[in-house]
């Protein structure tokens, strides 16, 4: 019989998560005048009655503290016309805001243009759950268009509008 590892490698871990399907965010919060932001595929619905969402950020992010601070915060689903905006906010630019098009949402989040659908959010509980935090938000402004949302798998981004059915 063959003993079972503990946990399992950290790079069997990321190969079996680069197997799930993702959308692509970029999530967004004012550091006082100070827009900041980074992208995060960790994020999902909860419920629509009442809307909540959540998104989990690494403790280590430069982005974390001011979103652990912040009361609001926007996530930005991205389109399939945005690679430059995902390249920019997965690095670690000191203006990640530089030249990008974007307006403060209702409760001052940025809201990034050309996206595929926007969400401003109030943040009702952090959970801290081991390397990073669980926010959990409620929607109170949201936005969509007829973009298609950019999807992440295996390492690579696809156009989630040409996905084709399955059966």
């Amino acid at each position: 019989m063959t003993a079972i590892a503990p946990t399992p490698d950290i790079d069997v871990m990321k190969r079996v998560n680069r197997q799930f399907v993702t959308g692509v965010t970029v999530v967004t919060a004012m550091d006082g005048e100070i827009p900041r932001g980074l992208a995060v595929n960790a994020f999902s619905s909860i419920s629509l009655d009442p809307p909540t969402v959540m998104v989990c950020v690494q403790h280590t992010s430069s982005t974390h503290d001011c979103l652990f601070r912040a009361d609001h915060l926007a996530i930005n689903i991205l389109s399939t016309d945005q690679l430059d905006v995902v390249g920019r906010f997965a690095s670690k630019a000191a203006d990640k805001f530089q030249d990008l098009d974007w307006e403060s949402g209702p409760f001052g989040s940025p809201l990034i243009a050309r996206s595929s659908a926007q969400m401003e959010v109030r943040i009702r509980e952090r959970l801290r759950a081991s390397t990073h935090t669980i926010f959990i938000c409620r929607v109170v402004h949201a936005a969509v268009t007829e973009l298609h949302p950019m999807v992440y798998s295996a390492g690579r981004f696809f156009d989630g509008g040409a996905l084709t059915t399955l059966g």
